[in-house]
C-alpha cells in the first residue's frame, strides 16, 4: 500500500492509501484533490473514512460518493453525508482486505473518530497506521470545540498508547506553529529542538512533515507530556495553578495557553 497525503485548502491534508488499482482517503474536505490523484494514478476509489463533521473534512464526501459510489464510513455520534455506515469504538472498517479499527477520541469534536490500521496490514516498513483527524497534531493537539479537557486527555492516552512505531497522519500541517508554542513550554527539550530543525527543514523544501511518528509524539508534544514534570512545572508557572491541581485542570490550563498563544 502506497501512502500519500493530498494537499487541500490552506493547511488540511487529505490521506489517500491505494494498491496500485484502487484507493481509500480520509476525510475529503475538498473533492478536487481526489479526483486529481485519483486520474493521475489511474485508481477507482473504494471507500471514503470520515473522521469527524467539520466541512473541511466532509464537503468533498458528497460529490466522491455521487462519481464513484464508493462506500463512506464514518463518526456514529456525529451527522455527515448520508448515506454512510456508522463507526464507534471497538467497530472495524474493513476495505481492500484491510482492517481499519475505530478508537472514540471525543474532544475536539464529542463524536470525533480515530483509524488505526495494525502494521501488519499496511506493507509499509511493517509501521502502523494511524488516521486521528484534528485529535492529535504533530505537536500539538485539536481545539476543544465540543468536548471537554477531561475527554480529550482521555483521548489522547489512547492514542499515546498505540505502538511507538505508529505513523501519525494527523489531518492540518499545523507542525511547525505547535513546536513554536511547544519550546515555550519546554525550551530544553533537546529531543524538541531536535524535532524542530528537522521539520523546518521539510517546510523549506515544500514537503510535508507528515506523517509523524507516535515515539516522537511522546518526546515532543506537551498534549501527550501533560503529566511530565517539565510540562507541569511550566503549566503551574503560566497559569498560577496550585501543586495539587488535577491532571484535567492542568490539561486544560495547558490548551488555554495555547490558544492564546502568538
Amino acid at each position: 500500500m502506497t501512502l500519500v497525503p493530498l494537499p487541500a485548502f490552506a493547511d488540511n491534508y487529505i490521506w489517500m492509501l491505494h494498491d496500485g488499482s484502487h484507493a481509500i482517503v480520509v476525510d475529503p474536505g475538498d473533492a478536487q484533490p481526489v479526483f486529481d490523484a485519483l486520474a493521475r494514478h489511474k485508481l477507482q476509489l473504494a471507500a471514503i473514512l470520515v473522521t469527524h463533521h467539520h466541512p473541511d473534512h466532509t464537503g468533498g464526501v458528497a460529490a466522491l460518493h455521487t462519481a464513484t459510489g464508493a462506500p463512506v464510513w464514518g463518526p456514529a455520534r456525529e451527522r455527515i453525508p448520508e448515506p454512510y455506515t456508522p463507526l464507534a469504538q471497538g467497530d472495524i472498517a474493513e476495505v481492500l482486505g484491510l482492517r481499519f479499527e475505530v478508537i472514540d477520541v471525543p474532544g475536539h469534536t464529542a463524536g470525533h473518530i480515530a483509524y488505526f490500521l495494525p502494521a501488519a496490514q499496511t506493507a509499509l516498513n511493517d509501521a502502523p497506521l494511524l488516521f486521528c483527524g484534528d485529535t492529535l497534531f504533530s505537536g500539538g493537539c485539536g481545539r476543544l470545540f465540543e468536548g471537554t479537557p477531561a475527554q480529550m486527555l482521555a483521548s489522547l492516552d489512547a492514542l499515546a498508547a498505540l505502538p511507538g512505531d505508529t505513523r501519525v497522519c494527523c489531518a492540518h500541517e499545523y507542525t511547525l506553529s505547535n513546536l513554536r508554542f511547544a519550546q515555550a513550554v519546554e525550551p530544553a527539550n533537546a529531543e524538541l529542538s531536535h524535532y524542530n530543525a528537522r521539520c523546518e527543514s521539510l517546510r523549506a523544501k515544500g514537503q510535508p512533515t507528515l506523517p509523524s511518528q507516535l515515539a516522537i509524539e511522546r518526546q515532543v508534544n506537551p498534549f501527550l507530556r501533560s503529566r511530565e514534570a517539565t510540562v507541569l512545572r511550566a503549566v503551574r508557572a503560566h497559569a498560577g495553578l496550585a501543586a495539587d491541581a488535577a491532571e484535567a485542570d492542568v490539561f486544560a490550563a495547558l490548551r488555554q495557553w495555547k490558544n492564546d498563544f502568538r
